[in-house]
């Protein structure tokens, strides 16, 4: 069975810096896309940052430039490097990842940006 197991969440004050990771675990892993989500309380739930197996990368308009994502393959894992945080970042995140056709989700951790 595949797992994704996000860590790295937590308070920060506005303007400072957290690493997400998301370590994806089973047998036979063939990993396409992986990416991050955030969900805000009341909100939907939204794409914050895609990677493609090649490493191309993309962003939604309200992070680029702030938040940076990368993927190690031989670990099985993926990463969001988020800088100059802001209150609206406050969300729980949501790691995401194509395996072999089919869709997996992590449990979310929650970033909390205080004001």
């Amino acid at each position: 069975q595949v797992q994704l197991v996000e860590s790295g969440g937590g308070l920060v004050q506005a303007g400072g810096s957290l690493r997400l990771a998301c370590a994806a675990s089973g047998s036979r892993l063939v990993i396409g896309d992986m990416g991050w989500y955030r969900q805000a309380p009341g909100k939907q739930r939204d794409l914050v940052a895609g990677i493609t197996s090649s490493g191309r990368t993309s962003y939604a308009d309200s992070v680029k430039g702030r938040f940076t994502i990368s993927r190690d393959n031989a670990k099985n894992t993926v990463y969001l490097q988020m800088s100059s945080l802001k209150p609206e970042d406050t969300a729980v995140y949501y790691c995401n990842a194509k395996i072999i056709g089919f869709e997996y989700w992590g449990k979310g951790t929650l970033v909390t940006v205080s004001s």
